[in-house]
């Protein structure tokens, strides 16, 4: 028969016959099958598209929701469409409207948003350099935004991406930029850790000693490594009892004083520099409660008068506003924020990282 033919009589069948023949050949043809998937999810991929272009100040938060929704859908269903280009434009889009401190798009939508780009850039790697670039901006250029985390997008950046990346970071700990220092000794961790180099990851995680977290996550670096006395040894130092009378092995002993240690309240962790930790304690706790600690907290830094601190304060300050918008009470951070640039207007460097940290300022101070 020939292709005219051939096409003549496929028209000829109702639609229900033709999809079950294509089903049952795509069954077949795994080819085929991705093909047909990619098309099917093109016009779906450009409805979500368009939902991002006409996304109103008012109905953004439900627009993104739902735009996070459908990718979350297509790649938990092995997609085989390229959706990075989309996922990466929900990250810019959820960006920009977390600028706006009247907007109704919050920090967990960002987080959700990166990690599905990060597993659509696992699909589908952009060009390593150019995924890197872009992460490097979303690591510094944030600040006080949610942590990007480069095992996430490991995978998708390869060796010469996390190259690019490892460059950057080396060249901001050589340099005396406290505000980005912060960030730039998290990433030289967690290259350690994704390169596989233990020795720099085991002496990062040494500066934070004595506290027991710390030590048993060396040791468990060091048994993933397969140096088992090495994590003995440690456990045995972080304990710093008489050998002879443990009852079980050092890493055994570390492992259940760790357990049975009570939670650290939030501005213990704050006081200690462990942001990231106090700031998931706090999501566990009614945000009107949290309001005054973080409230003291950037008051502190403030205190301190250096650059580090000031851009703490600013990230800081960003956490303020999401506690106040959980509970309900977003006015009140504008008047802590008019209070407090106010009783600050001479430390310039403290309202440049307010500014950097997108926190709107009063108008006579811009």
């Amino acid at each position: 028969m020939s292709q005219p033919d051939l096409r003549a009589f496929l028209r000829s069948l109702d639609s229900a016959t033709l999809a079950d023949l294509l089903c049952e050949q795509a069954d077949r043809d795994p080819e085929l099958r991705r093909r047909l998937l990619a098309r099917a999810h093109g016009g779906e991929l450009a409805e979500v598209s368009d939902l991002l272009d006409d996304a109103r100040p008012a109905e953004e938060a439900v627009q993104v929701t739902s735009v996070l929704d459908t990718l979350q859908r297509l790649l938990d269903g092995g997609t085989q469409a390229d959706v990075a280009p989309l996922a990466r434009r929900a990250v810019d889009k959820i960006t920009a409207a977390l600028g706006d401190t009247e907007g109704a798009v919050g920090e967990s939508q960002l987080e959700r948003a990166v990690a599905l780009y990060a597993r659509a850039c696992a699909a589908h790697p952009p060009p390593p350099s150019r995924l890197a670039d872009w992460f490097l901006g979303m690591a510094f250029g944030t600040p006080g935004w949610p942590d990007i985390s480069l095992p996430d997008f490991a995978e998708a950046l390869g060796e010469q991406g996390i190259a690019r990346v490892k460059s950057t970071v080396d060249k901001l700990l050589d340099v005396d930029d406290s505000g980005r220092r912060h960030t730039a000794r998290r990433l030289q961790q967690e290259i350690a850790e994704v390169t596989g180099d233990v020795d720099t990851v085991v002496r990062i995680l040494s500066e934070q000693l004595p506290r027991l977290d710390v030590s048993l996550k060396i040791v468990r670096v060091l048994r993933a490594a397969g140096r088992h006395a090495d994590a003995i040894a440690h456990a045995a130092r972080a304990l710093g009892n008489d050998p002879a009378a443990r009852r079980g092995s050092p890493v055994e002993e570390l492992e259940g004083a760790h357990a049975a240690r009570p939670v650290e309240p939030v501005a213990v962790l704050l006081a200690d520099g462990r942001d990231e930790e106090a700031w998931k304690a706090a999501s566990e706790q009614p945000p009107a409660d949290m309001i005054a600690v973080y409230r003291r907290h950037i008051e502190e830094l403030i205190a301190r008068k250096d650059a580090a601190h000031y851009a703490r304060a600013a990230a800081q300050l960003r956490r303020l506003r999401t506690l106040h918008r959980r509970a309900g009470t977003a006015g009140e951070f504008s008047e802590f924020v008019t209070d407090l640039a106010a009783t600050h207007r001479r430390k310039t460097r403290l309202l440049e990282e307010i500014r950097r940290a997108r926190i709107a300022l009063p108008k006579t101070l811009r």
